[in-house]
């Protein structure tokens, strides 16, 4: 029988130490087997080196990665650049997942293997409750909103084809940028029609602390920063359109010609024609 394949899950961790149990433990609880996960320290200053080094004393596919603080990019990238598996799962430390979300994900890329990336339907928890209503993604979507989590499942090897996340992003929406660095119009991105993602909302988040002219100051570099995948969608869109309006244009001509005397007159003169060649 064909081993299946390893999966990294990475858990970043800064100042979360008080949730980072039961986010391992729903790790822990995976149906799939076949995972490795990699907690990452990001300096943090409260005990979280304590409660992940107790997680590898119970289980030795829990590792741990200490380094100095840059960021939620930063301690993706530091733990992708520590994993082995051919597949990669970011998990936040405050965040949790259903016990069969690996499980679902892994078989839709073996059972379909063009598939770029897997996510889920989601719900929230914590501070507020009910199911997370996300725009359906489409290439077209994504590049005006976020509606893939970072918790979605995609490949290593596409990973290493790009520069990571983004460790200029300091504020969030880092996710988006690297959705939009990886995925292209013509990839297919599966969406598992059952809830396998529990995103924490709390009082006091770093999201929550952010301005909207901040949003709209990290929304702008995303454009920046992909400027020439913007600037190929809506040159795509403007030729489709002009091409629409050719055809509408050509067709109301023809309409037009197929009422003159001289169309008319042609048609009848071909019929001799049109029958011989039917002929052969």
């Amino acid at each position: 029988m064909e081993k299946l394949p390893k999966i990294s899950i990475i858990v970043p961790c800064y100042n979360q130490a008080q949730y980072l149990d039961e986010c391992l433990q729903s790790v822990l609880d995976q149906t799939y087997q076949n995972w490795e996960c990699i907690i990452v320290n990001d300096g943090s200053p409260d005990n979280t080196e304590e409660v992940a080094l107790a997680w590898t004393q119970k289980d030795s596919r829990f590792k741990y990665v200490k380094k100095e603080n840059g960021g939620l990019s930063s301690a993706r990238n530091a733990g992708i650049k520590n994993s082995v598996g051919e597949y990669i799962l970011p998990l936040d430390a405050d965040d949790k997942i259903s016990e069969d979300y690996i499980q679902l994900g892994i078989q839709r890329f073996i059972d379909y293997p063009e598939t770029k990336l897997v996510y889920c339907a989601a719900e929230l928890f914590g501070e507020e409750t009910g199911i997370w209503n996300l725009k359906e993604y489409s290439y077209e979507n994504l590049l005006f909103a976020n509606m893939i989590f970072c918790s979605a499942i995609y490949k290593r090897k596409d990973f290493d084809k790009t520069k990571g996340y983004n460790e200029n992003f300091k504020i969030g929406l880092e996710d988006w940028d690297f959705w939009i660095t990886l995925l292209s119009p013509m990839d297919i991105v599966y969406k598992i029609p059952k809830v396998c993602f529990y995103y924490r909302i709390k009082n006091v988040s770093m999201l929550k602390n952010v301005t909207t002219e901040k949003w709209q100051r990290v929304a702008r570099q995303i454009v920046i920063n992909h400027k020439d995948k913007y600037e190929q969608y809506f040159s795509d869109i403007i030729y489709l359109q002009n091409q629409k309006e050719i055809i509408k244009q050509l067709s109301s001509e023809i309409e037009r010609l197929k009422k003159t005397r001289a169309y008319r007159l042609g048609k009848f003169i071909l019929k001799p024609f049109n029958a011989i060649k039917k002929l052969f």
